[in-house]
């Protein structure tokens, strides 16, 4: 692995990190203004559910489409829509292109992010709820 590509994944990371530790801390204040003391804490599994939920979609839209372009490309080499040499194929061995990253590495690198998400949340939680009493 490249130094030029570890580094352009210390943003990610960090965003990651950071904004579970943002969105407790800044409710938290609010929720001290409000008078509602466990605000802080209630954001932060708000924000792990939904980030939850959209990786979870997203990664089924990636690997979805990403083994739909692969077997699209076997369909045209199986003899279909022209075979190979054709446009379709072309077009096809493109979208396998595009695919195969999806499907390999972008869709499952989102479990990676999740974890790492659901960790943070776990470990900084109690302190902001018990930092919010």
């Amino acid at each position: 692995v490249s130094q030029a590509a570890i580094g352009k994944m210390v943003a990610p990371g960090l965003l990651v990190v950071v904004m579970p530790v943002l969105v407790g801390l800044a409710f938290r204040a609010l929720g001290r203004v409000e008078g509602d003391m466990m605000l802080g804490a209630t954001s932060m599994t708000s924000y792990l559910v939904c980030s939850s939920m959209t990786a979870m979609l997203t990664a089924f839209l990636l690997n979805n489409g990403g083994g739909a372009w692969d077997n699209a490309k076997k369909l045209v080499e199986s003899g279909q829509h022209g075979g190979k040499g054709s446009p379709a194929h072309k077009a096809a061995v493109t979208g396998d292109t595009v695919g195969d990253p999806c499907k390999d590495t972008a869709g499952p690198s989102l479990h990676v992010l999740m974890k790492l998400t659901a960790t943070v949340t776990m470990i900084v939680g109690p302190l902001v709820a018990v930092g919010g009493r």
